[in-house]
């Protein structure tokens, strides 16, 4: 089959503009939502903390997008109960979106009912978001193989994840991968959405991963991405 020919305006509609660095103020996730609604993207997805001032200033936008916030961020190491309320206190402050980390651990360790259950805590605490489930597929792969990241899918399937998703882009292994995406989207079958994130900073890798299968992108340099598009 051919490729698909994408358009900047579709593939911004695909994108979660991201600003997950630490030293991020909030005039700098100010500056980054209104990039993302002059960009017309999917979401703005910022640290936990931002969330509160993101909404307010989306609030103030004549086109808002929604606010997608991370819990368990990076490391995914955090109890299910930190994790639950993390996500709980997002939507209370104007999230509509949540992307969690598993633990990393669990999956290596065989324990996929630990894994479901951590998913599933989010889940009960956030009923009304979307719930994107950060894999870690780069470290997956690595440490494991094939097996442990459509396992890991299909874990977060059972526990209602909306989307499974690779990466947090702060993992040693590394990011998004073209294979991972192919990956993941044969597990999820079309039922959930993945989302590619990480290391994606050109519009020749934003494409392979949606050839890949990722129905949504997280990109921090969303703009030079889209420009590369023409």
């Amino acid at each position: 089959m051919p490729e698909r020919r994408w358009d900047r305006g579709q593939v911004a509609q695909l994108v979660d503009h991201t600003l997950l660095k630490p030293e991020a103020t909030a005039a700098q996730v100010a500056a980054v939502v209104a990039e993302g609604v002059d960009l017309g993207v999917a979401a703005v997805c910022v640290s936990p903390s931002m969330v509160a001032g993101a909404a307010a200033v989306m609030a103030a936008t004549a086109a808002p997008v929604p606010i997608a916030a991370v819990v368990g961020f990076p490391s995914g190491k955090h109890l299910s109960a930190i994790k639950a309320q993390e996500a709980a206190l997002a939507v209370a402050d104007g999230a509509t979106e949540i992307d969690m980390v598993i633990d990393v651990g669990a999956v290596l360790a065989g324990d996929f009912a630990a894994v479901s259950a951590d998913v599933a805590a989010v889940r009960a605490a956030a009923p009304g978001a979307a719930l994107k489930v950060i894999l870690e597929s780069a470290a997956l792969l690595e440490l494991a193989g094939d097996a442990a990241l459509v396992a890991a899918c299909r874990a977060a399937e059972d526990a209602g994840a909306d989307f499974v998703k690779t990466s947090t882009g702060f993992h040693p292994s590394g990011g998004a991968s073209v294979h991972a995406v192919q990956l993941m989207a044969a597990t999820v079958g079309g039922r959930l959405g993945v989302k590619a994130s990480g290391g994606i900073r050109s519009a020749a890798d934003a494409l392979a991963m949606l050839e890949a299968g990722a129905t949504r992108l997280g990109l921090s340099g969303t703009r030079a991405v889209l420009d590369g598009l023409g």
